[in-house]
């Protein structure tokens, strides 16, 4: 049985390869995108479906569960893709305003809840449903605080905590889903070279895709409520 997949932000870095990776192993990966022109040529490109999808419009986000539903009748895999950093470089916390940590959050954290409240009916009729939300080693507390650590100077209080929050409701929606074939976890990608950072990232978008795909194709034994990336667990 072929697998549906869904992917936010995949018209483009990331996104687009953790696309590319799943249909690579037989997937229906489903271009999630915002912006239409974008997202149907990313489609295009990839052989695959595109829906439109905006993460912080809960309107878009319905109308994708509806198409999803209708056309497929489950989802066997989301991946919470879409992010945005809001921070310029050198941006100090004691420069941040509520408004810039809301603009962040309403991608990052509160449309990643949106997006996954929408697709759980669609999930739960999955013989194995995967949810992995893309995190990153900056909302790692434990390696915030490390002196030595190379992320420890780029204290971005509105992209930092919004991926810090990201990990909670990765792992309450774990505990939730515990006994159910549906397995939740927090990827982290590494520094790769994307439009959200100007490129200057040193890993490459398929390299950081890898982590997604690995847990988006995880079997029965796999684990859920997990931090992961390439070289293993990342920690908290």
């Amino acid at each position: 049985m072929t697998k549906i997949a869904l992917i936010t932000g995949a018209n483009k870095g990331i996104g687009f390869e953790i696309a590319r990776l799943l249909a690579e192993q037989g997937c229906t990966a489903i271009v999630g995108a915002r912006d239409e022109e974008r997202g149907r040529a990313a489609a295009e490109r990839l052989g695959q479906p595109y829906t439109q999808v905006d993460v912080t419009d809960e309107q878009s986000v319905s109308g994708a569960a509806k198409w999803i539903d209708d056309t497929y009748g489950r989802l066997d895999i989301l991946v919470n893709n879409a992010g945005i950093t809001g921070d310029p470089a050198g941006f100090p916390p004691s420069a941040a305003t509520a408004a810039h940590l809301r603009a962040v959050y309403e991608t990052n954290v509160f449309g990643v809840v949106t997006v996954t409240n929408a697709m759980l009916p669609l999930l739960r009729r999955s013989p194995a449903g995967r949810i992995v939300n893309m995190s990153s080693e900056l909302g790692s507390l434990a390696m915030a605080l490390e002196p030595d650590s190379p992320f420890r100077e780029f204290n971005a209080v509105t992209y930092n905590s919004s991926k810090t929050a990201l990990n909670m409701v990765t792992l309450c929606y774990a505990k939730e889903l515990e006994g159910t074939p549906i397995k939740v976890n927090a990827a982290n990608p590494g520094y790769c070279a994307t439009d959200l950072n100007q490129h200057q990232g040193f890993r490459t978008a398929a390299q950081g895709a890898a982590v997604a795909v690995r847990l988006a194709m995880l079997d029965a034994d796999g684990p859920t409520g997990a931090y992961l990336e390439d070289a293993g667990v990342v920690r908290w």
